[in-house]
């Protein structure tokens, strides 16, 4: 009987710890207006122990140890059959060069780190071509500058590759090149959090790839082509993407499931962009095939999965590219019309019919465009492969670089330094100008 007594007693002190751990873990997830990582309007996922045990398989597996009655009591969790499952795979992309930033030239590795806060400094024209980046095989669809390691640069494209360019390196500047996706990557962004980059394209997936070991860690299914994805602005275990059924999907890095889905299925995403309070975004479809041009800008409100407004721009255009300023409540609209149109980010979302930014052509191109650091400088790509830089206040035309035969399609400023700016081409080239 005593035996008895002190195996029942085991158990139930199991049966505690078992709760205290999912309740610990709960309160983890929640998220809390002091912390720099979880501060979202998305309410967290409940805890589920069926799906995600308390212990870890590996402790499981471990012979002669002691299984609670709760554990024992949990079910194999049966195998996922959706169009939107998520995996891991082993896949490893070698290096081809270094990442670290141990052999830039001193003058570049001082400005870097001098230039922790460059966002106060004026954005200034880049004068001339500095450095050509030359790998891919065929058009490049986007860059992006890591903003944790400033000295490297991702580019995606449709040769199916994903490269890592370490830009200032003295030696190779090919560091990574990533074969992980069998189909067009679309898009490409880095994670805050460590060297990890995110991707999607036209295999209907996004991955999550550890740059540092060049290896794929995540892959998210979906039953649509991916073409464009973004990391929540204060959230970086959040991220939103957008595909060719036009569906968005708001998907969490640390279940590994979908926390939100917002469908009009009106036509495929092209793109959309996070509010400055995350508490909003806006998506940009192709609605070309239907009379609902008044449905091509949507602003959604985040939390409760409605559209706070679907008639936004009621032009007969396409739009490939949404942008918030980074300061000011406004936000920009790449449009096929060859124009960029300025919004107000507050309801009613109205259209400035006084104020367009008109010298560059689009023609059918998905032509991306971005602000400077200071906001100060509206800056696109072209279908001519020039690049134009805008006042983004007086919507006058400062300065036309030409910088391609083939079209320009992607633009981005330097995260840290106001002189540096990057491109792409439809002819697979990536430049940076200083």
């Amino acid at each position: 009987m005593d035996l008895l007594r002190k195996t029942y007693t085991a158990d139930s002190d199991d049966e505690g710890d078992d709760r205290k751990f999912l309740n610990s873990t709960a309160k983890r997830l929640r998220p809390s207006s002091n912390s720099q990582y979880y501060h979202t309007a998305i309410p967290p996922l409940p805890a589920h122990p069926p799906d995600y045990p308390s212990r870890r398989s590996d402790e499981a597996s471990v012979p002669g140890r002691y299984v609670s009655k709760r554990e024992r009591l949990i079910p194999t969790p049966p195998s996922r059959v959706s169009d939107t499952t998520v995996s891991s795979t082993g896949h490893t992309s070698p290096g081809v060069g270094s990442i670290s930033d141990a052999d830039l030239p001193y003058d570049v590795l001082a400005s870097l780190r001098r230039q922790t806060k460059a966002w106060t400094k004026s954005s200034k024209t880049p004068e001339s071509l500095s450095i050509k980046l030359s790998g891919h095989t065929n058009a490049v669809n986007a860059i992006h500058w890591s903003p944790t390691h400033a000295h490297l640069l991702a580019s995606a494209g449709m040769d199916q590759n994903v490269y890592v360019w370490n830009v200032w390196s003295c030696g190779q500047k090919r560091a990574r090149v990533f074969h992980h996706h069998n189909a067009v990557v679309k898009d490409v962004q880095w994670s805050k959090q460590g060297l990890s980059l995110l991707t999607c394209g036209y295999d209907c997936s996004s991955r999550l790839i550890d740059v540092e070991k060049g290896s794929e860690t995540m892959v998210f299914k979906e039953d649509q082509m991916v073409r464009v994805i973004k990391f929540h602005p204060n959230n970086p275990n959040l991220f939103l993407s957008g595909g060719s059924k036009g569906s968005l999907k708001l998907w969490d890095l640390r279940t590994s499931d979908i926390v939100q889905q917002y469908v009009r299925g009106l036509g495929p995403i092209l793109d959309f962009d996070f509010s400055i309070d995350a508490k909003h975004f806006i998506s940009s479809c192709d609605v070309s095939g239907g009379n609902v041009s008044e449905n091509s800008i949507i602003v959604w409100d985040l939390r409760r999965l409605v559209p706070l407004s679907n008639q936004v721009y009621v032009e007969a255009y396409t739009c490939p590219c949404i942008r918030y300023h980074p300061f000011d409540s406004c936000f920009v609209a790449q449009s096929n019309g060859n124009y960029i149109a300025i919004f107000s980010a507050n309801s009613p979302f109205k259209l400035d019919r006084y104020k367009r930014y008109e010298k560059h052509g689009v023609s059918g191109f998905p032509i991306r465009c971005g602000f400077s650091l200071d906001g100060e400088l509206l800056v696109t790509g072209s279908a001519e492969g020039c690049i134009y830089f805008y006042s983004y206040k007086s919507s006058k035309l400062v300065k036309k670089l030409k910088a391609y035969e083939l079209a320009c399609i992607d633009v981005a400023f330097h995260p840290l330094l106001p002189n540096v700016f990057a491109s792409c081409s439809w002819s697979g080239d990536v430049s940076v100008f200083e």
